[in-house]
């Protein structure tokens, strides 16, 4: 806000000063720009530029800025998975299809140049912050909260692409002459080693600073390291090989930010996603009037609504909710009634899916033909969804569909305590076996859902399986199926099953038969697609010396 203040006075006084000295026009300054020397002069200034950093800078390629991964772009990293597609295609089908390559990423590989753009800017306000006219105190917490964007940035890197550069302190001009360390891949372990030691680093320089909403903090550097270690110890990382240590490091770095007692399960699954500062929070993005985001309720919602559909839930993960008693569907004896398919299913199906007959707003959700609302035959059958449902987790049914900004105002959580959890179970199962604590981690979660607890006497094999499973349903479309099956090595499996949806038919006596259907056509994967192709403008840029990754 200071910020802006500022730049409003200098406005200003600009003006001021051409309208009285006109003769000086030529020796004035850009009122748009702050230069370097102002903002390490100014401590507010400092802050507004580590800040500045958690959003990035828009690239030509994005629709909105974009902080990490893609929750509020219109197309979600859900719609490169088996848990939706989105219904506009942006740049989703084809990767879907198989068809990525150097020359044509869409925004999957974005994350190459927005990382290395965000890392440089990291390194350049850790080397200008000790300028800065601010506390000791101060200084540190900053030049901290630097280290964790990066080693976030690096994170992202490294569960996209592989091994990857790492640049280290070095802040590159144009006056430099040698680039070899930025085409340099170093190893994955070599990789996530640094990652790891920056957010040790971090947590260290964040410790007792207290927690600023939206900002970095000593528990999310912790959290964000253990689930880099989960990657670490995942088969894609290992060759395939399991090696209890690794995962046991990973159930450790787990088990610190879990016995730091400073966090707790949101009461209400539903809510959880729309409410700021809530009990599981770990980090987050904030809702900022000066970073507006896209509207979630407009692009996603049913079309009979005026909604667009958006990114729009696929059967293959309708169908991994269990039902009330804990069954699979699948199972003979769980009384599943495939006329009544979402009657007595996990309660956190009907909290992120909207199906036919779900009740939504001011009535029920129509996606039935013919005459449903929600159908092709509804309002703008142009954005009727192409799988039968509408996406419901993170929407706000109080925030208008239409809206005069046509931006949304709820949070995203990059990291929840839900997750810690997860990713302690799974670490401790492939460390141990399925101990007490296991159990334990997962059926706090049931428990929140309205499960019940996961049944005694499992082996390794069948609770890695019940595992995987919750991590499905409880963290659907939050940016973890798309890394979790390469990680497990089964995207062979999952991604080359196709596409699925449902049409519902009303028949003449006001029954529905529910009809399975193709989606999309041609999903694909192949084993070069466990890593993401480096975009073929690095590759030429570095004369050939960056390697691309293997297949492409």
């Amino acid at each position: 806000m200071r910020l802006n203040k500022l730049i409003l006075s200098l406005l200003t006084g600009a003006t001021a000063c051409l309208t009285a000295c006109d003769d000086a026009f030529l020796d004035t300054k850009p009122t748009d720009i702050i230069s370097d020397q102002a903002i390490w002069a100014d401590s507010a200034l400092a802050d507004a530029y580590v800040v500045g950093r958690y959003v990035g800078v828009q690239l030509s390629t994005e629709g909105d800025k974009p902080g990490f991964g893609r929750g509020f772009e219109d197309a979600w990293m859900s719609s490169v998975t088996d848990e939706s597609i989105c219904n506009f295609d942006n740049d989703t089908y084809f990767v879907q299809q198989g068809n990525a390559a150097p020359d044509r990423t869409g925004w999957i590989s974005n994350t190459w140049t927005r990382s290395y753009r965000s890392i440089r800017e990291c390194n350049y306000g850790l080397a200008n912050l000790d300028k800065v006219p601010m506390s000791e105190s101060g200084k540190k917490r900053l030049k901290a909260e630097l280290r964790f964007i990066r080693a976030y940035r690096y994170h992202d890197l490294i569960r996209n692409f592989g091994g990857i550069p790492v640049i280290g302190d070095k802040v590159y001009t144009l006056e430099d002459r040698d680039y070899t360390e930025l085409y340099q891949r170093k190893s994955i372990e070599e990789s996530i080693t640094y990652a790891v030691n920056e957010l040790d680093a971090a947590a260290a320089g964040l410790a007792g600073s207290g927690v600023i909403p939206g900002r970095g903090s000593e528990n999310a550097a912790l959290a964000l390291k253990a689930r880099l270690l989960l990657y670490a110890a995942s088969p894609l990382y290992n060759n395939n090989q399991h090696d209890a240590a690794k995962w046991q490091k990973a159930a450790d770095a787990a088990k610190v930010v879990m016995d730091k007692g400073a966090f707790s399960l949101h009461n209400d699954y539903r809510k959880l996603f729309i409410t700021n500062n809530t009990s599981e929070d770990i980090f987050v993005r904030l809702y900022s009037p000066t970073n507006e985001h896209t509207n979630l309720e407009l692009v996603n919602g049913p079309n009979g609504y005026g909604g667009w559909a958006g990114n729009t839930p696929l059967q293959n993960l309708v169908d991994d909710y269990e039902m009330m008693d804990g069954t699979k569907i699948t199972d003979p004896k769980s009384g599943y009634n495939p006329k009544e398919p979402y009657k007595n299913r996990d309660p956190r199906l009907t909290m992120t899916v909207l199906y036919n007959g779900a009740a939504y707003r001011e009535r029920n959700v129509e996606t039935f033909v013919p005459g449903g609302q929600d159908s092709k035959d509804g309002n703008e059958n142009w954005n009727t969804t192409k799988t039968g449902y509408y996406v419901y987790k993170f929407i706000n049914d109080q925030s208008p569909i239409r809206n005069a900004n046509q931006t949304a105002t709820q949070p995203w959580k990059y990291i929840r305590y839900g997750e810690v959890l997860l990713n302690y179970a799974e670490a401790r199962n492939e460390a141990t076996g399925p101990d007490a604590t296991v159990y334990s981690a997962l059926n706090q979660i049931r428990k929140r859902a309205g499960m019940p607890d996961l049944p005694a006497g499992l082996t390794q094999a069948t609770m890695r399986e019940r595992i995987r499973n919750e991590r499905r349903v409880e963290l659907a479309f939050e940016e973890h199926r798309f890394f979790d099956v390469r990680r497990w090595k089964i995207a062979n499996v999952t991604e080359n099953v196709p596409a699925y949806g449902v049409r519902p038919e009303k028949k003449p006596d006001g029954s529905i038969e529910y009809v399975k259907i193709i989606a999309l056509e041609g999903r694909k994967f192949q084993d070069k697609n466990y890593w993401q192709p480096i975009p073929q403008s690095e590759i030429q840029a570095s004369g050939g010396a960056l390697k691309q990754n293997a297949g492409y």
